[in-house]
């Protein structure tokens, strides 16, 4: 079934939320990671506000459904979704970055509530997701494992051995998505290193791949409903996304993987998104 209407304003309205946010602190506080933030934001924001079954007083309730970002630089957006959602104070977003603070510049498990898993080297998400969804079956848990990869990151060789494993154990009870938004530190994927038809790719590793638009409320919400009825074999939302998506001036560009946010682009973003959260 589709999402229903009120729902899907309401998670765009959220996004634009998260991104004005986003914005504000990365702006305030001179680091962090805008671009791969920006394109993964209505992902995100779905599987926490529609789809998965979790319990902010209750975070380490053993049947939870798991999220895992492989692409541990998007940290910044998860941290929102997290505070929006009651897992700790909003006030602590302040504290992004900064010594002494649990919100790390790349999830910890050890020092933030919420996170699954400590990613920033990448590659390790998606087998550790897998080893959460094996975890699941051999204790006869009904609980879902999404992991959310960036499409750099895919080139990484041990996604690739996961992907293998996850077909061998016919592990249909993860979720994974593909932030595929061509972008990547140094340049585009393609100049880096060309990944091919990435969807052919995954088929050929035996998953079961679905193609969306990842910036799509109500496709994100459809794939995830779909995968979840397909049996004895794992699934891949490969999610085409825009890096910087929302700002004209960083949609598409490597130099905003990372890069501080001046005064005045910050004007301009803000300007672009609607306005200061408090404006």
């Amino acid at each position: 079934m589709s999402i229903k209407m009120e729902r899907k304003q309401y998670l765009e309205d959220l996004c634009k939320h998260f991104r004005i946010a986003l914005i504000e602190l990365l702006h305030q506080i001179q680091t962090g990671h805008p671009g791969g933030s920006l394109s993964a934001t209505e992902m995100i924001t779905t599987l926490y506000f529609e789809k998965m079954n979790i319990d902010p007083e209750n975070a380490k309730w053993e049947e939870r459904d798991r999220f895992v970002l492989g692409k541990g630089h998007a940290a910044p957006m998860l941290y929102l979704a997290l505070a929006e959602k009651g897992f700790f104070p909003k006030e602590d977003m302040a504290t992004l970055r900064q010594l002494n603070s649990h919100l790390q510049g790349h999830p910890c498990a050890k020092k933030t509530c919420g996170v699954e898993l400590s990613t920033g080297p990448l590659g390790l998400g998606l087998p550790a997701a897998l080893g959460m969804a094996l975890a699941a079956k051999l204790d006869q848990k009904d609980y879902f494992t999404y992991v959310l990869i960036g499409d750099g990151e895919s080139q990484e060789g041990i996604i690739w051995e996961a992907a293998m494993s996850a077909a061998k154990f016919k592990v249909d009870n993860m979720i994974a998505i593909l932030d595929d938004n061509g972008v990547q530190l140094d340049g585009t994927t393609d100049e880096i290193m060309p990944m091919g038809d990435i969807a052919a790719k995954w088929k050929s590793f035996g998953w079961h791949v679905m193609t969306i638009n990842g910036h799509n409320i109500e496709e994100i919400s459809d794939a995830i409903d779909g995968a979840k009825t397909v049996k004895g074999v794992p699934t891949i939302i490969i999610a085409k996304t825009v890096k910087g998506k929302g700002i004209s001036f960083m949609e598409g560009k490597n130099t905003w993987h990372g890069k501080p946010i001046g005064d005045a682009e910050c004007t301009q973003a803000l300007a672009e998104l609607g306005g200061a959260l408090n404006g």
